[in-house]
């Protein structure tokens, strides 16, 4: 069902879609680090302007028969790199998470890679380990998608 995905640079006709994806009440749950408060677009705006204006950050959005369906990215913390994505809700269960995550990886030269997950998202969990990251160990933070501290996974894509 993932053959059709693709992934492209973002472009500005492609924002709408990825605050849409964002709206979602289940999603911001379940991603736990997400934006404090989906519905402010100004915000919203003002964080997509600095990713793409980051020459360190390798974003795509990820697109399936003409639609956008997500995003995907990878940007630095400290020396490291990590992965993050976010797929819509709607299309949850179809494998374009783990897609679109793969195909991000193809483009990243440098490993190890690195990501985390929230602990009770088992789903995210899935698609990191399907893309070959293991569990490293474990940190926990304040996450305003849950108004709460929540401990999360932290995994690693080593070096071939």
């Amino acid at each position: 069902m993932t053959a059709d995905l693709r992934l492209r640079p973002v472009r500005d006709d492609d924002l709408p879609a990825f605050f849409s994806h964002e709206q979602d009440v289940e999603a911001n749950w379940m991603a736990a680090f997400g934006p404090k408060d989906p519905t402010d677009r100004e915000r919203f705006d003002a964080h997509w302007r600095r990713v793409r204006a980051d020459e360190r950050i390798v974003v795509r959005t990820a697109v399936v028969d003409g639609e956008v369906v997500g995003h995907v990215v990878a940007f630095p913390v400290d020396e490291r790199t990590e992965v993050s994505y976010w797929i819509d809700p709607r299309r949850w269960g179809r494998g374009y998470a783990t897609a679109a995550l793969t195909a991000l990886l193809r483009e990243l030269p440098r490993r190890p890679v690195h990501a985390r997950a929230a602990k009770d998202n088992r789903a995210s969990l899935a698609v990191l380990r399907k893309c070959g990251f293991v569990v490293i160990g474990e940190d926990k933070g304040y996450a305003d998608g849950r108004g709460a501290e929540v401990e999360e996974w932290v995994l690693e894509l080593a070096a071939d």
